[in-house]
Protein backbone atom coordinates (compact mmCIF):
# COMPACT_ATOMS: atom_id res chain seq x y z
CA UNK A 1 0.00 0.00 0.00
CA UNK A 2 1.22 3.70 -0.85
CA UNK A 3 1.64 5.52 2.10
CA UNK A 4 1.36 9.65 2.27
CA UNK A 5 5.02 9.85 1.29
CA UNK A 6 3.91 8.88 -1.87
CA UNK A 7 1.17 11.67 -2.09
CA UNK A 8 2.72 13.56 -5.49
CA UNK A 9 2.42 9.68 -7.40
CA UNK A 10 -1.38 9.65 -6.07
CA UNK A 11 -2.31 13.63 -6.68
CA UNK A 12 -0.61 12.93 -10.23
CA UNK A 13 -2.68 10.36 -11.08
CA UNK A 14 -4.98 10.79 -14.56
CA UNK A 15 -7.79 8.56 -12.71
CA UNK A 16 -5.97 4.81 -13.67
CA UNK A 17 -8.19 3.44 -11.56
CA UNK A 18 -7.32 -0.36 -12.74
CA UNK A 19 -9.10 -3.38 -13.21
CA UNK A 20 -12.80 -2.09 -12.54
CA UNK A 21 -11.97 -0.20 -9.62
CA UNK A 22 -10.32 2.06 -7.23
CA UNK A 23 -6.55 2.70 -6.67
CA UNK A 24 -6.28 1.33 -2.70
CA UNK A 25 -3.97 3.89 -1.51
CA UNK A 26 -3.92 2.37 2.20
CA UNK A 27 -5.89 -0.08 4.08
CA UNK A 28 -4.31 -0.23 7.51
CA UNK A 29 -4.76 -1.19 11.01
CA UNK A 30 -1.71 1.04 12.93
CA UNK A 31 -0.63 2.17 16.14
CA UNK A 32 0.34 5.54 14.70
CA UNK A 33 -1.33 8.62 14.70
CA UNK A 34 -4.10 8.59 12.09
CA UNK A 35 -4.63 12.20 9.81
CA UNK A 36 -7.40 12.88 7.48
CA UNK A 37 -6.08 15.80 6.17
CA UNK A 38 -3.42 13.14 5.14
CA UNK A 39 -5.81 10.83 4.20
CA UNK A 40 -7.35 13.55 1.97
CA UNK A 41 -3.98 14.39 0.17
CA UNK A 42 -3.22 10.74 -0.36
CA UNK A 43 -5.96 9.99 -2.48
CA UNK A 44 -5.97 13.30 -4.69
CA UNK A 45 -7.09 12.59 -8.10
CA UNK A 46 -6.86 15.09 -10.87
CA UNK A 47 -9.66 14.01 -12.50
CA UNK A 48 -11.99 13.28 -9.38
CA UNK A 49 -14.76 16.07 -8.93
CA UNK A 50 -14.72 15.34 -5.21
CA UNK A 51 -12.89 13.91 -2.20
CA UNK A 52 -15.32 13.09 0.85
CA UNK A 53 -13.47 12.11 4.51
CA UNK A 54 -14.81 10.73 7.26
CA UNK A 55 -12.74 11.65 11.00
CA UNK A 56 -14.10 9.58 13.65
CA UNK A 57 -12.55 10.74 16.96
CA UNK A 58 -12.60 9.56 20.14
CA UNK A 59 -15.20 11.84 22.21
CA UNK A 60 -15.36 12.52 25.81
CA UNK A 61 -18.59 10.61 26.47
CA UNK A 62 -20.78 7.69 25.93
CA UNK A 63 -24.47 7.29 26.79
CA UNK A 64 -24.37 9.47 29.36
CA UNK A 65 -20.60 8.89 30.80
CA UNK A 66 -17.64 10.88 30.56
CA UNK A 67 -14.62 9.15 28.96
CA UNK A 68 -11.12 9.54 29.70
CA UNK A 69 -9.79 7.38 27.31
CA UNK A 70 -10.19 4.56 24.53
CA UNK A 71 -7.96 1.78 24.35
CA UNK A 72 -8.70 -0.53 20.65
CA UNK A 73 -7.20 -3.82 20.28
CA UNK A 74 -7.32 -6.18 17.52
CA UNK A 75 -7.60 -9.87 16.21
CA UNK A 76 -4.85 -10.66 14.36
CA UNK A 77 -6.88 -10.49 11.42
CA UNK A 78 -7.95 -7.14 10.90
CA UNK A 79 -5.43 -5.77 8.62
CA UNK A 80 -6.95 -8.79 6.16
CA UNK A 81 -10.05 -7.76 7.08
CA UNK A 82 -9.55 -4.11 6.05
CA UNK A 83 -7.88 -4.87 3.25
CA UNK A 84 -11.01 -7.06 1.86
CA UNK A 85 -13.19 -3.78 2.71
CA UNK A 86 -11.30 -1.38 0.78
CA UNK A 87 -10.81 -4.31 -2.45
CA UNK A 88 -14.51 -4.25 -2.22
CA UNK A 89 -15.52 -0.74 -1.75
CA UNK A 90 -12.84 0.59 -4.38
CA UNK A 91 -14.28 -2.24 -7.00
CA UNK A 92 -17.08 0.44 -7.53
CA UNK A 93 -17.38 2.36 -10.84
CA UNK A 94 -16.16 6.68 -10.37
CA UNK A 95 -14.28 6.05 -7.46
CA UNK A 96 -10.80 7.12 -8.11
CA UNK A 97 -8.67 6.70 -4.69
CA UNK A 98 -9.92 4.79 -1.38
CA UNK A 99 -7.96 5.27 1.75
CA UNK A 100 -9.04 3.41 5.07
CA UNK A 101 -6.69 3.28 7.87
CA UNK A 102 -7.98 2.35 11.72
CA UNK A 103 -6.02 3.05 14.75
CA UNK A 104 -5.27 0.74 17.67
CA UNK A 105 -3.68 1.00 21.44
CA UNK A 106 -4.58 4.05 23.55
CA UNK A 107 -6.06 6.68 22.14
CA UNK A 108 -7.17 10.23 23.77
CA UNK A 109 -10.30 12.57 23.64
CA UNK A 110 -9.67 13.91 20.04
CA UNK A 111 -7.74 11.24 18.59
CA UNK A 112 -8.59 10.18 15.15
CA UNK A 113 -9.60 6.05 15.76
CA UNK A 114 -11.08 5.73 12.20
CA UNK A 115 -10.33 7.78 9.02
CA UNK A 116 -11.51 7.30 5.30
CA UNK A 117 -10.96 9.18 2.74
CA UNK A 118 -12.34 8.61 -0.88
CA UNK A 119 -11.74 10.82 -4.32
CA UNK A 120 -14.94 10.24 -7.39
CA UNK A 121 -15.48 11.08 -10.65
CA UNK A 122 -19.12 12.80 -8.72
CA UNK A 123 -19.76 13.62 -4.58
CA UNK A 124 -22.73 10.95 -5.24
CA UNK A 125 -20.06 7.94 -5.49
CA UNK A 126 -17.48 9.41 -2.80
CA UNK A 127 -20.10 9.94 -0.43
CA UNK A 128 -21.12 6.61 -1.07
CA UNK A 129 -17.91 4.78 -0.71
CA UNK A 130 -17.05 7.07 2.35
CA UNK A 131 -20.09 6.43 4.29
CA UNK A 132 -20.36 2.45 2.90
CA UNK A 133 -16.54 1.60 3.75
CA UNK A 134 -17.45 3.23 8.05
CA UNK A 135 -20.61 0.85 8.17
CA UNK A 136 -18.56 -2.27 6.94
CA UNK A 137 -15.55 -1.59 9.49
CA UNK A 138 -18.36 -0.93 11.45
CA UNK A 139 -19.53 -4.59 10.73
CA UNK A 140 -16.85 -6.75 9.83
CA UNK A 141 -14.00 -5.60 11.63
CA UNK A 142 -12.84 -7.56 14.65
CA UNK A 143 -11.70 -4.48 16.97
CA UNK A 144 -12.46 -3.92 20.51
CA UNK A 145 -12.49 -0.93 22.41
CA UNK A 146 -11.99 -0.57 26.49
CA UNK A 147 -13.36 2.83 27.13
CA UNK A 148 -12.12 4.23 30.65
CA UNK A 149 -14.61 6.55 32.24
CA UNK A 150 -13.92 9.54 35.02
CA UNK A 151 -15.67 7.67 37.34
CA UNK A 152 -12.52 4.84 37.50
CA UNK A 153 -14.96 1.97 35.58
CA UNK A 154 -13.90 0.06 32.54
CA UNK A 155 -16.00 -1.43 29.66
CA UNK A 156 -15.05 -3.06 26.96
CA UNK A 157 -16.89 -3.66 23.98
CA UNK A 158 -17.18 -4.33 20.16
CA UNK A 159 -17.01 -1.25 17.88
CA UNK A 160 -20.17 -2.15 16.01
Amino acid sequence: MAREADYGAAHEATGATGQGGARIVRAEMTEDPVSAAELARAVADRAAGAVVVFDGMVRDHDDGRSVESIAYCAHPSAGEVIERIAADIAARPGLRALAIAHRTGELAIGDTALGVAASADHRAEAFAAVSDAVEEVKRRLPVWKNQRFSDGTTEWSNCA
